[in-house]
């Protein structure tokens, strides 16, 4: 499902028009991002967690070169559904 997809669907299903559905859409995303690059994780209750994990530094391989490289220990943004979710779609999904 894209986001165009997501923001006809809450429009259809709430009744608000698609602009305010798309402007408020890009704010939770823009709400998001700003808390995960301040290093803050967003809990949804009953949907999940957007969390920030660390990678360790660890050997790579460049393989055109054919040399050893380290990479760096690193942060990336992570999502962990919530119990309730994943049981859901556990059971509904076929």
């Amino acid at each position: 499902m894209t986001k165009a997809e997501i923001v006809s669907e809450i429009a259809t299903t709430t009744g608000i028009e698609k602009v305010a559905v798309q402007v408020a859409v890009e704010a939770f995303m823009d709400s998001v991002k700003t808390s995960l690059t301040k290093g803050e994780n967003v809990y949804l209750r009953g949907f999940g967690s957007f969390v920030i994990k660390k990678r360790a530094k660890k050997t790579g391989r460049n393989i055109s070169k054919n040399t050893t490289i380290i990479i760096p220990e690193h942060k990336i943004p992570s999502f962990k559904p919530a119990k309730v979710f994943v049981e859901e779609v556990k059971h509904k999904v076929k």
